[in-house]
């Protein structure tokens, strides 16, 4: 096993609750969540910059940001619609259940992306084991919601 890489995103994973709550108070004193995220995406464009800098990498070059697929770039939408989506939810429900709907959300999408092979080279189709799976975790996200 890769632990190193197991680690990483076992920490990735509980940092994303406690910027959850941080972008929620950031938006209080900017005035609302899409500013908190906006604020947050201009920050971490920052810090990915700095990386890129240490590390050496080259800038990618005009044609290699031209052959990309228009619709590839959509993923930054999405990042900052998450972002902004757990800005405004976190500090309503708490974390517990924002990462709740999450996970259930990730895996709803997953199962559906998984099945079509969207994406991917191969594809694994729905079966009764992962959809149980899977309501599993939307049982535990309602009790998250309800106590």
């Amino acid at each position: 096993m890769q632990w190193s890489l197991i680690g990483l995103g076992l920490i990735a994973g509980m940092i994303l609750p406690l910027q959850a709550l941080m972008n929620g108070r950031l938006g209080l004193h900017l005035g609302g969540p899409v500013w908190a995220a906006t604020v947050s995406f201009f920050i971490g464009t920052v810090g990915l910059l700095a990386y890129q800098g240490v590390q050496r990498a080259s800038l990618p070059t005009v044609a290699q940001f031209s052959s990309v697929p228009v619709w590839l770039y959509v993923g930054g939408f999405l990042g900052a619609f998450y972002v902004a989506s757990a800005t405004i939810v976190a500090p309503k429900l708490g974390t517990t259940a924002l990462f709740s709907l999450v996970i259930f959300g990730q895996l709803v999408a997953s199962l559906l992306l998984d099945h079509f092979g969207v994406l991917s080279a191969a594809n694994h189709p729905v079966n009764v084991m992962r959809v149980v799976g899977v309501l599993m975790v939307f049982g535990g996200a309602m009790l998250a919601l309800r106590y």
